[in-house]
């Protein structure tokens, strides 16, 4: 019996043709935009995870300034001072700052500006560069004893930066000042890391006439838990600037912390444009009600005949929403294969650009789940036309003209 009522639901919409597939229009948008959004973010979802299984959950972050003074540039900035206080914290293994600005490059008479980075060379530079993710790809890394030499990133090494590739050997002006490449960095994943500069901290301070760390970072000794660790540092950096609980003019992030956030921003995100796209699926539905209202009229004697050899109002009701059903999961199908092309086709495009932390992922779950709620959506939509079909007496049905 359920077979016939596919038989009979798929020559109806069949027999409409063209006003089926335009049917399916609102429906196919809808679910192509649910479904690239949900792969585009479950994609990111996964790459900031990884991102932080690789950076180690025992990682602190110490940046200056709190709230509002933070983003007006106004606050208290993060000196050596501070990373000696952190280094003596109870439960801390290593900290170091760094030193970020963007500095006049030149390279062969080219002059580019770019941002360069002064990073510590003892024991703290693991941290800093895993956070970075930054990794050697040839040549040597800088040690201690280096003064007025530089690693080049990716791009500037193999000719996306300058229009000559910087290689090992070769001699850079940093704000007029001259440094020896010594080593090349692997590709980081975007533009920004991919073209900077990284030469010794001490070097970075005279250079940039600067004490004031962007950042410092922390690691977590092994048994200790670094939500405790990071209240230590938060409770000596009070103590040191004399500030009362609630008045801190520093952040204390744990890397816990910071991917919850980014969690809560991606999710938000999500429900959001998924909530646009929903508008979509409304209107397709709306759709979907007025060319079953269509059918039902068209049909009328044909629904006479079915009753009158013995068809009951189930059956007739089954029959119209397994085809509104069917033309809802049509469409759904359609969107899904479109939003799945077009989410790789952004992942594509932001790659081209340099960046690679951004895949597009999709399971079985969001395929068929997709699919299945674009049926659910489509027999909704035919509920009330079904039933108005179901409702009609045999006699009328027959004399409709």
């Amino acid at each position: 019996m359920l077979i016939d009522y596919f038989r009979l639901a798929l020559g109806g919409i069949k027999q409409k043709g063209v006003r089926s597939l335009l049917t399916m229009i609102g429906i196919f948008i809808g679910i192509a935009l649910v479904v690239s959004l949900i792969s585009l973010g479950s994609g990111l979802q996964q790459a900031m995870n990884e991102q932080f299984e690789m950076i180690g959950a025992n990682i602190i972050l110490i940046l200056p300034g709190a709230g509002i003074e933070s983003m007006l540039g106004s606050s208290v900035p993060l000196t050596e001072h501070d990373v000696e206080v952190i280094k003596k914290t109870r439960g801390v293994d290593v900290a170091g700052g760094f030193v970020t600005k963007i500095a006049k490059v030149e390279y062969k008479d080219e002059i580019k500006y770019t941002w360069v980075s002064g990073f510590p060379l003892d024991e703290s530079k693991k941290i800093i560069t895993d956070m970075q993710q930054m990794k050697l790809e040839s040549g040597r890394d800088l040690k201690e004893s280096d003064k007025y030499k530089v690693l080049a990133g990716y791009m500037v090494a193999h000719g996306d930066f300058f229009e000559k590739e910087v290689k090992i050997r070769d001699k850079i002006l940093i704000n007029n000042q001259e440094f020896d490449v010594v080593g090349t960095l692997e590709p980081i994943g975007n533009p920004h890391d991919d073209s900077s500069l990284l030469i010794p901290l001490e070097t970075a301070k005279e250079l940039f006439d600067t004490d004031e760390y962007i950042t410092i970072m922390a690691k977590a000794k092994g048994g200790f838990d670094t939500s405790d660790v990071a209240e230590n540092i938060k409770e000596e950096l009070r103590d040191d600037r004399e500030l009362e609980e609630g008045d801190e003019n520093f952040a204390v992030q744990t890397m816990e912390e910071l991917k919850e956030v980014y969690g809560i921003v991606i999710n938000l995100l999500n429900v959001f444009l998924i909530g646009l796209a929903a508008i979509s699926l409304l209107v397709g539905g709306v759709g979907i009600t007025n060319t079953m209202y269509t059918s039902v009229i068209e049909r009328t004697r044909e629904i006479g005949v079915m009753k009158a050899i013995g068809a009951k109002n189930s059956d007739i009701m089954s029959i119209f929403l397994i085809e509104s059903g069917i033309l809802g999961a049509v469409g759904g199908a359609i969107g899904v294969a479109i939003g799945l092309g077009i989410s790789k086709s952004v992942e594509i495009a932001v790659r081209s650009q340099g960046i690679d932390y951004l895949k597009a992922g999709a399971s079985l779950e969001l395929i068929f789940g997709a699919i299945a709620f674009s049926f659910i959506v489509g027999a909704l939509s035919g509920a009330m036309p079904a039933l108005q079909a179901a409702r009609l007496k045999p006699v009328d049905a027959l004399r409709y003209e």
